[in-house]
C-alpha cells in the first residue's frame, strides 16, 4: 500500500515545526507498511491542535469533543471488530478530561490503539499548563512555575493492567512509525505516548533529544512488568520504544463475541435503511 493513499486534500494547520507533522508522516507510513486500506480505519479525535488529525489523513474520522475520543472509538469498534480504529489527541485531552476514560479502557483491554501527542502544555489554547507540565514550569496560568507535580501517564496505565505501553518521538519518524505497526498488531488496548514539542508555545526539542536513548538498544524485556515499570518512572532520562507488552490477555472485543457469536456485529447485520424502518425505530424510542 502507497503512503499516497492516505493524502488528504485538506492540508495540516500546525505551526510550521510543530512534531505533529512527524506524528502524522508515521501514522501514515505504518498503515502503509501494514497495507490496511483506508477504508478499513478509523481516527476518533477530541479537542486541541492534535486533534485536528482525522482531517488530515484519507480515513475515516470521528472529531468530537474534549476528552472524549475514546468512548466514540470503542462504539466504532464494538459495532465493526474489522476495522482498525485508533484514537488522536494531546495530553490536555487524554491525561486530563479524558484519562477516566483511558484508564478503563485500558483495563478492559479494549482493542483501540491510542496515540497521544504529548507537548506538555495546552498548545491550541496558546499556553497553559497540561496535565503532563512539570514542575517549576512557567506557563500562562502558572506564571511564577507550576506547583503542580506532572502525571506520569506510562506508569499509570501499565500499573492499571494496559497490555501495551510505548513512547515515541515526533523528530524520530522512523521508529516511531515502528511502535505504532507494533500497537496495532497488539491484541488490545495500546498506548503510545508521543513527544511532540509545541515549537510556539514550548519549544523543548533540542532539551529533550540530549535525553533519549531506546529501550532496545539497552536489552529491556518488554514482557517483564517490573522493568517496564522502572523505566517508566525513569526521572533522568527519556526512554523511548516498548516498555510494556502482554499478549496473553484476550481483548474484550474477543471476549464479547464470545458471548454474542457473529450474528450481532454491524459488519453482518446492518442493512439500508428505509422510511418504513425509519419509523419503526422512532416508535420503538419515542
Amino acid at each position: 500500500m502507497s503512503i499516497k493513499a492516505y493524502e488528504s486534500d485538506t492540508r495540516p494547520d500546525w505551526c510550521p515545526g510543530c512534531g505533529d507533522f512527524g506524528v502524522l508522516a508515521a501514522v501514515k507510513d505504518a498503515l502503509a507498511a501494514l497495507n490496511i486500506p483506508p477504508h478499513n480505519v478509523v481516527i476518533s479525535s477530541g479537542i486541541g491542535c492534535s486533534s485536528n488529525f482525522p482531517g488530515f489523513i484519507k480515513t475515516y474520522g470521528f472529531h468530537g469533543l474534549h476528552g472524549r475520543p475514546i468512548p466514540v472509538a470503542i462504539g466504532i469498534k464494538d459495532a465493526n471488530p474489522n476495522l482498525t480504529v485508533l484514537v488522536t489527541a494531546g495530553d490536555g485531552d487524554e491525561y486530563g478530561i479524558g484519562f477516566n476514560h483511558m484508564i478503563h479502557a485500558a483495563r478492559r483491554n479494549d482493542d483501540i490503539k491510542v496515540i497521544v501527542m504529548n507537548n506538555e502544555i495546552y498548545g491550541l489554547t496558546t499556553g497553559q499548563l497540561s496535565p503532563t507540565s512539570r514542575l517549576k514550569q512557567v506557563t500562562k496560568t502558572s506564571p511564577s512555575g507550576s506547583i503542580i507535580y506532572p502525571l506520569n501517564p506510562l506508569a499509570a496505565l501499565i500499573g492499571d493492567g494496559a497490555t501495551f505501553v510505548a513512547r515515541g518521538f515526533s523528530g524520530q519518524p522512523k521508529h516511531l512509525s515502528m511502535l505504532i505497526q507494533e500497537a496495532i498488531k497488539h491484541r488490545g488496548f495500546a498506548l503510545v505516548d508521543v513527544l511532540s514539542p509545541c515549537v510556539t508555545w514550548y519549544d523543548i526539542y533540542d532539551e529533550v533529544r540530549k535525553l533519549m536513548y531506546k529501550l532496545e538498544d539497552k536489552g529491556h524485556n518488554p514482557t517483564d512488568f517490573y522493568a517496564a515499570m522502572k523505566a517508566a518512572k525513569e526521572e533522568e532520562k527519556l526512554p523511548l520504544g516498548i516498555f510494556y507488552r502482554d499478549e496473553t490477555k484476550p481483548s474484550f472485543q474477543e471476549m464479547l463475541k464470545e458471548q454474542i457469536g457473529d450474528g450481532r456485529w454491524a459488519s453482518k447485520s446492518v442493512t439500508p435503511l428505509n422510511s418504513e424502518t425509519l419509523r419503526e425505530l422512532e416508535y420503538e424510542f419515542s
